[in-house]
């Protein structure tokens, strides 16, 4: 490339950057705010978060269209051009991210204020701040370019798939000790399927930031802890 197309592609590069940074942040207020919301039972935090969610779709659009542009303008190679898919396989998971936090908010919002039940709840404390914390290490591990930061979050997929496992036993046990919360436990469920999700999508941001710095595909096949799909049914019996 000739020296201004270089800086003019330079500058490409950084305002995509920019753009997935910002992104980022907001799908982590989003997923911060949603889990608060549900275990607050805070139907107004809720609220807030599928109206953000609005935004996030806007920006996701934006940034992405963004990318495309600059690989239709400089035709990239190598590492730029790993930077750029990059960005965009990072946004698209964002989105996704986005999309199951509405989904939490709307779980929220369903159960209403007079349904909480403490014990049922309880059970989700571990999963949440795992999610919430893998997140923001995959955000962090791409804005540093920081592949050993990446492993160490896909290395810890697993844990998520055993804390939803022991979610899903707790709030059986909890449907059976207490039909009238059946209803509530139900939502709950599926609202800790969405924080599962969450971090399947920061495992997915962390595999793309160890592609994106060294090149490589992850081939290998992400560690799995025991998830409600692996627990027995003579075990789910025995839970109620």
């Amino acid at each position: 490339m000739a020296g201004h197309t270089v800086k003019a592609f330079d500058r490409d590069l950084e305002s995509v950057g920019r753009g997935i940074a910002e992104l980022g942040r907001l799908a982590e207020t989003m997923v911060v705010q949603a889990l608060e919301s549900l275990m607050r039972g805070d139907a107004a935090l809720a609220q807030s978060v599928i109206t953000t969610g609005l935004r996030l779709v806007e920006l996701r659009r934006r940034h992405e269209a963004e990318a495309i542009r600059a690989i239709a303008r400089r035709a990239p190679v190598a590492a730029d051009l790993r930077e750029v898919v990059a960005a965009i396989r990072i946004a698209g998971d964002l989105g996704r991210i986005g999309h199951h936090a509405q989904t939490i908010a709307n779980h929220t919002i369903r159960i209403g204020e007079a349904a909480q039940i403490p014990r049922a709840i309880a059970g989700l404390g571990r999963l949440r701040a795992l999610a919430a914390d893998l997140l923001a290490e995959a955000l962090t591990a791409y804005a540093q370019r920081d592949a050993q930061r990446a492993w160490s979050v896909w290395g810890r997929d697993a844990e998520l798939d055993t804390l939803e496992g022991t979610a899903f036993v707790d709030l059986l046990s909890q449907m059976i000790d207490d039909p009238r919360s059946i209803t509530y436990c139900t939502h709950v469920l599926s609202a800790s399927r969405a924080i599962e999700r969450i971090g399947d999508h920061a495992t997915n941001i962390a595999e793309t930031v160890i592609y994106l710095v060294t090149g490589a595909v992850v081939a290998d096949e992400r560690p799995r802890g025991r998830g409600p799909a692996d627990i027995p049914a003579s075990v789910a019996r025995d839970a109620f």
